[in-house]
């Protein structure tokens, strides 16, 4: 017998699966519990992931959002019974982000999806961006840039046109928002062992701010990024729902609208 610890969001779908999981599977304390059920969209899930990793359990999604790239479809006659059965696991490492300030702050914060450096002000941004100690490109003028993870590829980083990366594929992607100066710059694939170092080159008259997910840290002066391997988010999805599935749909998907 499953004993799931359940977390949901308030909306009514999610207080309505909440009660139909309660009532046949009952709730469990996080220490007794055999995995975390996460019911809501992909922001909810990124915010469980953080708040609830350190109790070592695999996470379970149900979506009752919109998209749900995270998530697994609800079905009163098939979620119950996909749950008893061996589940696919994804494991995930998340970028660390330490940021510097200018009034000389240190902030660290972690993104399971992507790191992001946007514009603060009117005036675009104007930043140097290095793996491992060596220069990729000197000075990017745009309106940002962010750093994606294989699990992120498909949100944010998908719709400023940067590429789709597999789950397995041990690569991060650095996607620029906006370009104006490299026009044509379309970014780069790195290893997920890199260490990415962005830096503002003009602060004062150029602000950034730098996000990691939904943390943001304004008026940034360094930011160095890389993948923090203690971390693990273990991940189940359903057999013919799995994310390396998801991925690879999103690969050949064709949006008119």
């Amino acid at each position: 017998m499953i004993k799931p610890h359940i977390l949901f969001d308030n909306n009514n779908l999610s207080i309505k699966i909440k009660n139909y999981v309660k009532k046949k599977l009952g709730h469990y304390a996080i220490a007794k519990s055999d995995l975390i059920v996460v019911i809501g969209g992909d922001g909810f899930m990124l915010g469980s992931l953080k708040k609830y990793h350190k109790y070592n359990k695999k996470f379970y999604g149900i979506n009752s959002g919109n998209y749900g790239f995270l998530m697994n479809k609800f079905s009163t006659k098939h979620t119950l019974n996909n749950l008893s059965k061996s589940l696919r696991v994804v494991t995930i490492s998340p970028l660390e982000m330490i940021v510097k300030t200018k009034s000389n702050l240190t902030k660290r914060s972690i993104a399971i999806n992507e790191v992001s450096i946007l514009r603060q002000s009117k005036q675009a941004a104007s930043l140097s961006i290095s793996s491992n100690s060596k220069t990729i490109i000197k000075n990017l003028v745009s309106d940002g840039v962010l750093v994606s993870t294989p699990a992120g590829s498909t949100a944010y980083n998908l719709s400023v046109h940067g590429p789709i990366l597999g789950i397995d594929s041990k690569k991060l992607a650095i996607s620029p928002i906006s370009p104006f100066r490299p026009r044509r710059w379309k970014g780069k694939i790195v290893g997920d062992k890199s260490k990415i170092i962005i830096k503002n080159i003009n602060p004062f008259k150029r602000p950034v701010s730098a996000v990691a997910d939904n943390v943001e840290v304004r008026n940034a002066t360094n930011i160095s990024i890389k993948i923090n391997k203690k971390i693990k988010f273990s991940l189940l999805y359903d057999s013919n729902r799995s994310l390396q599935k998801k991925i690879k749909i999103e690969q050949i998907r064709n949006e008119t609208n």
